[in-house]
């Protein structure tokens, strides 16, 4: 048996190719697995579980269908989707895991996390994640009608593509110090991410020891799923045929 890693979702009505895919992926691929795993960003936008979103229904009754069948699902907050709670606990049958997360890896202690603060280089983002991330703030956005909500969320969106598309790459890609540092904080020599859209398997060495790095990839075009078991972790595209 395996377990499973995704990322990077962004699941949206403006793309129901890629909802279609990931519903593919969860019966066919998922239903096998030891337990799958989402790091972050599973949806472009949740604006709070008290407001219902039709394009989201689909995927949380493929959710709950696969954790009723007996894989278990794994959610971890990204950067879109951090509203999610016990509302969407209750409806999917999945669980939210904090970021970051260390679990055991057939033998191997493994970092989890969505990758956005190892992006410390983009310090404009890193002070906006702390104002959104406040308890105090997040109630506030809460408390507003849906349809208000919303707006807010577009806007954000939009003014995050217009910003990101005025960095450099290297910015808004991990600091390396940073994920050193990580894995030397958390006493791993494995982590696995998404967020930086950049799917790799990275090596470097950490106080003299040997280290891997994970990074999982988006699911705009394609689907992309790490899979883990005794003999080691294989990063490959999903897809399925016409």
């Amino acid at each position: 048996m395996n377990t499973l890693f995704i990322s990077d979702l962004h699941l949206s009505a403006e793309r129901p190719e890629i909802t279609r895919l990931f519903l593919e992926f969860l019966r066919n691929e998922a239903v096998q697995a030891d337990a799958l795993y989402i790091l972050g960003d599973l949806f472009e936008v949740w604006i709070g579980d008290d407001a219902s979103v039709p394009e989201h229904r689909a995927v949380i009754e493929g959710l709950r269908h696969l954790v009723d069948s007996g894989t278990p699902v794994y959610v971890m907050h990204g950067n879109r989707d951090f509203l999610m709670a016990k509302g969407f606990e209750e409806a999917s049958g999945c669980r939210i895991i904090a970021d970051p997360t260390i679990i055991d890896l057939h033998g191997e202690s493994t970092l989890l996390m969505h990758g956005d603060t190892l992006c410390t280089d983009d310090i404009e983002y890193q002070h906006f994640r702390t104002q959104v991330r406040d308890s105090a703030r997040q109630q506030q956005f809460l408390s507003l009608p849906p349809q208000q909500r919303t707006a807010i969320a577009m806007d954000y969106r939009t003014q995050s593509r217009e910003k990101s598309s005025q960095k450099a790459q290297e910015i808004m890609d991990v600091n390396l110090q940073t994920v050193e540092n990580t894995l030397r904080e958390h006493g791993v020599t494995r982590l696995i991410h998404g967020h930086t859209h950049r799917p790799a398997t990275h090596e470097i060495t950490v106080d003299g020891k040997t280290a891997q790095r994970v990074v999982l990839g988006d699911w705009y075009h394609q689907g992309s799923a790490l899979t883990c078991d005794a003999a080691g972790c294989r990063l490959a595209p999903y897809t399925v045929e016409p």
